[in-house]
């Protein structure tokens, strides 16, 4: 049994995608999964499953369709990968609530960052399936677009330690 984090985008943000974390657990443990915690309102869920990371995202986006009628983004890292992922943030220093890792299903193109549009003071940096974001004095004034990210979905690096910590305890 291996250890996953699913990440879902655009799930209970700005009044879009409701879903109850209660769902979303029954939803993951009619999957087959076992082990299932949430974590915060924003579709983020750690389990077990002896299957591999490609059919766990697959089987979750199909039980999620079904529930919201629509697809819904998913996006899975193994408990080592979201350890990876806090370990190789490139912003270190940074205030953790003002760095985020924008989770993509395959590694971000060299040179995508220089289609970035709106860019204000922010710092990017790209790791393996992530960009790296630091918004410097806050995300709330942002206007930063990056084509790249589009499919992508966020988490702070404070969310990034919690789910590593929850995924590392199974």
């Amino acid at each position: 049994m291996s250890a996953f984090i699913a990440l879902l985008r655009a799930v209970n943000v700005g009044g879009t995608g409701k879903l109850a974390m209660s769902d979303l657990k029954a939803l993951c443990e009619a999957a087959g999964f076992a082990k299932v915690q949430t974590y915060i309102a924003s579709g983020n869920v750690v389990f077990t499953s002896p299957r591999p990371a490609a059919a766990v995202q697959k089987a979750l986006a199909a039980a999620l369709a079904e529930y919201a009628g629509k697809p819904v983004g998913v996006l899975v890292r193994t408990a080592a990968e979201m350890a990876a992922v806090l370990a190789d943030n490139p912003f270190p220093k940074a205030a953790p609530n003002r760095c985020v890792a924008i989770f993509l299903d395959t590694p971000p193109a060299p040179g995508c960052l220089a289609a970035a549009s709106h860019v204000n003071g922010e710092e990017m940096a790209l790791g393996k399936r992530e960009i790296y974001v630091h918004y410097g004095e806050g995300m709330a004034d942002s206007k930063l677009r990056i084509p790249a990210a589009a499919a992508g979905t966020a988490r702070n690096m404070n969310t990034v330690a919690k789910l590593a910590q929850m995924a590392a305890a199974l």
